[in-house]
C-alpha cells in the first residue's frame, strides 16, 4: 500500500511523473487502436518493419548530434518520425510494384532500416545508454515538448478516425467491397499508412524499437479472443494496453525497471491470463453440455 502512495504521490508532485502518465495513456491509447485494423490488414509485421526503420532515422540523428554537432536536432526521435514516415512510402511503393507478393515489401525495408542503424550507430560513437533507451524504451525521460507532439497527433488521428471509421473498417475487411462502394481504397491506405508510421515512431519513447510490435499487437491478439464485435474487441484491446501501461510504469518507477520491458510483459500476462481463462471456460461448457446430454 506505501509503495502505491508513494507511487500516486510521486505523479502529483514530479512533473517528469506526469509528462510519463500522460504520454504512455496516449500511446497505451493510439497502438492498439491502430493495431486493430493492422491485425485485420493481416499487416501485423508492419509495426516491427516502421520501428526497425525509424530506428534508422535515430541513428543518423546521434550521428549528427554528436558527431557533426548539428544543433537543429534537439532529438533524434524527431528524425525518426521522419524516417517511419519515409519506411511507409517505401513500403506502400513496393506492394505496389510486387501486386502478387506484397508482403516482401517488409522484409526489405526492415532489412534496409537494420543495415542504416547499424552503421550509424557505429559511427555516432557505438552502443551508449541513449542507444540503449531507444532500443528499449525510457518513459520516464519523456519531456514536456514531446508530451504536446503526442496529444496533438492523439487528437488528429481520433479525429480522422471517428469521420472515416466506416471506410476504414471495410477497407480493413474486405477491399474489393469496399472498391465496389466507390470508397478510394488506395488514398486511405496511404493515409494509414502514415499514421501507423506516426504511432510508431511515437511508440519508441515508451516501449522502444524492439517492443513497438507488442504494444500494438499483443492487447489485440488477447481482446480477439473476447471480444464479441470488431468495436468490442477495439475497446477490450485499449482497455488491456492501459493496464499494461500504468502497471508497467509503477513498476518501472518502484523498481528501476526498463519501462518498455514492463509494460510488454504486462501485456504478454493479460494475454497467457485471457487464453488460460477461455479454455477453462470452454472446458466447463463442454462438461456440462455432456452433463445435460446424459442425463
Amino acid at each position: 500500500m506505501m509503495i502505491a502512495m508513494s507511487f500516486f504521490r510521486a505523479i502529483v508532485e514530479r512533473e517528469f511523473m506526469q509528462f510519463a502518465l500522460i504520454t504512455g495513456l496516449l500511446i497505451g491509447f493510439l497502438a492498439p487502436l491502430i493495431g486493430s485494423f493492422v491485425v485485420i490488414r493481416r499487416l501485423s509485421l508492419i509495426a516491427d518493419t516502421l520501428s526497425h526503420f525509424s530506428l534508422a532515422g535515430i541513428a543518423i540523428g546521434l550521428y549528427f548530434i554528436n558527431i557533426l554537432g548539428v544543433g537543429f536536432l534537439s532529438d533524434p526521435l524527431y528524425l525518426g518520425m521522419l524516417f517511419a514516415v519515409i519506411g511507409s512510402l517505401i513500403i506502400e511503393l513496393l506492394r505496389n510494384y510486387y501486386k502478387n507478393y506484397k508482403e516482401i515489401s517488409m522484409p526489405i525495408v526492415i532489412s534496409l532500416g537494420t543495415a542504416l542503424s547499424a552503421l550509424f550507430i557505429s559511427l555516432s560513437g557505438g552502443f551508449t545508454s541513449s542507444v540503449y533507451n531507444y532500443l528499449f524504451g525510457s518513459i520516464l525521460t519523456v519531456g514536456r515538448v514531446f508530451t504536446f507532439i503526442i496529444i496533438g497527433v492523439t487528437i488528429l488521428i481520433s479525429g480522422l478516425l471517428v469521420v472515416f471509421y466506416k471506410q476504414m473498417v471495410i477497407i480493413s475487411f474486405d477491399e474489393s467491397y469496399a472498391k465496389l462502394l466507390g470508397i478510394r481504397v488506395n488514398i486511405f491506405q496511404f493515409f494509414t499508412t502514415i499514421i501507423l508510421a506516426l504511432v510508431v515512431s511515437l511508440s519508441i519513447e515508451t516501449v522502444g524499437v524492439l517492443l513497438v510490435s507488442s504494444l500494438m499487437i499483443i492487447p489485440v491478439a488477447a481482446a480477439m479472443k473476447i471480444g464479441k464485435s470488431f468495436k468490442n474487441t477495439l475497446f477490450l484491446a485499449i482497455i488491456f494496453s492501459e493496464i499494461s501501461v500504468v502497471m508497467g510504469l509503477w513498476l518501472s518507477f518502484e523498481l528501476s525497471f526498463p519501462s518498455g520491458a514492463t509494460i510488454v510483459l504486462f501485456n504478454i500476462s493479460i494475454f497467457l491470463v485471457v487464453i488460460i481463462l477461455r479454455r477453462l471456460i470452454k472446458r466447463k461448457n463442454l462438461r456440462d453440455n455432456e452433463s445435460e446430454a446424459l442425463l
